[in-house]
């Protein structure tokens, strides 16, 4: 079994991310829109929820900073962290083929959401899914015999 690649990715604001958030928005706004037309004091409530998303995303889309998702083949860290405070781990929120949604988890810190999408590195976007994908090593993983026959079991294979 192959361990994961250590890879480098940079994390930007992302174009695709805004639009897939503000599309989403959009439709949501035409539903209550349409629900407001039946609706008679419950309007205000649904019309002012609809422009509390809309500024809901329009922060979360300005709040993202450029930096650089590392994996060294063990732990993930984003640029801006100390070193010594591994990220731990990568999971995948949402996974479009061309955008991602990665959940960044640090022990004893709060998680990050970040996007990101081939267009940042198309060269290096296979090697991040790979190593996104895939559980890191572990120790116990490394001190076990790679061949079964070692252990004394039964092989099919002889």
């Amino acid at each position: 079994m192959h361990s994961p690649p250590a890879v480098s990715f940079p994390v930007r604001p992302s174009r695709d991310a805004n639009r897939l958030l503000f599309m989403l928005w959009g439709l949501g706004a035409a539903c209550a829109g349409g629900a407001m037309l039946q609706l008679d004091a419950r309007a205000a409530l649904l019309a002012s929820s609809v422009l509390c998303a809309g500024m809901g995303c329009w922060y979360f889309t300005r709040r993202v900073a450029p930096g650089v998702l590392t994996f060294d083949g063990q732990h993930w860290w984003l640029s801006g962290q100390p070193r010594t405070l591994p990220a731990g781990r990568a999971q995948i929120a949402l996974d479009l083929q061309f955008l991602m949604l990665l959940r960044l988890k640090a022990p004893y810190a709060r998680a990050q959401w970040l996007w990101v999408e081939r267009r940042a590195d198309p060269t290096r976007w296979a090697d991040l899914r790979r190593a996104v994908y895939s559980r890191a090593p572990t120790t116990a993983a490394a001190e076990t015999p790679a061949d079964a026959a070692a252990l004394g079991g039964p092989s099919s294979f002889r």
